[in-house]
Formats: structure tokens, sequence, C-alpha cells
């Protein structure tokens, strides 16, 4: 039996939002007041997730735009995640800001060791 989409969709977002202590926006596509899949505390994260394992994953750039421009409204990072199968391993694209932003952390982290 084949599921939709939907189901390997939410639980791409629910695993998302338990690794990064994060909430998972439900009918995040459906509703003008709900924006990205899972909000945390820094990141506004868009995920993408297919329903058959994949050995490429093509990234559309109306995702990211997307993703940063719904970021700006709640002064979060924007950041797209993507799997190659249903239940793999996620992968995270930052935008300038983002990368900017993880490397002062990771800095400022060295300068206090």
């Amino acid at each position: 039996m084949n599921k939709p989409t939907r189901h390997f969709s939410n639980n791409q977002e629910k695993d998302i939002a338990k690794k990064l202590n994060g909430n998972q926006q439900i009918n995040s596509g459906a509703t003008p007041f709900y924006k990205g899949d899972v909000k945390t505390k820094h990141f506004l994260i868009e995920a993408k997730t297919p329903t058959t394992a994949k050995k490429s994953f093509a990234i559309k750039k109306d995702w990211l735009t997307k993703i940063n421009q719904e970021s700006m409204v709640g002064g979060k990072l924007p950041v797209l995640a993507f799997r190659f199968e249903p239940n793999g391993e996620d992968y995270y694209i930052l935008n300038a800001r983002g990368m900017y932003a993880l490397k002062t952390l990771l800095e400022e982290q060295e300068d206090g060791e």
C-alpha cells in the first residue's frame, strides 16, 4: 500500500523538531499564518523528503527564496532540510547569513576555551 506524501513529510518534520528541540508547524503549507515546517529558537526550517529512495535530490530556488522571506518575519535563520530517502539522514542548507552566524558562534566558543 502506497502512503501519501504527507505521511513521509510529517515523519521528517517530527524527527527534525525532536532532534533540534523545535516545534513542528502543523499544516504549515495550508495556512497563511504558520510559516516553515519546523521552528526552533533560532531557525525556521523548510523540510523536503521524497516518497522513495533517490540517488540525487534537486534543490529548487523557489524553496530557498520562500524560506528566506518567511524567516525574516520572525527574525529566524532560514534552513532547508532534505533527505535522499523517506527515513534517511537529514542534510541542511544554510544561506550566507546562517553560515556567518554559525562561524561566529564556533569562533566565540573557541575563544572561550
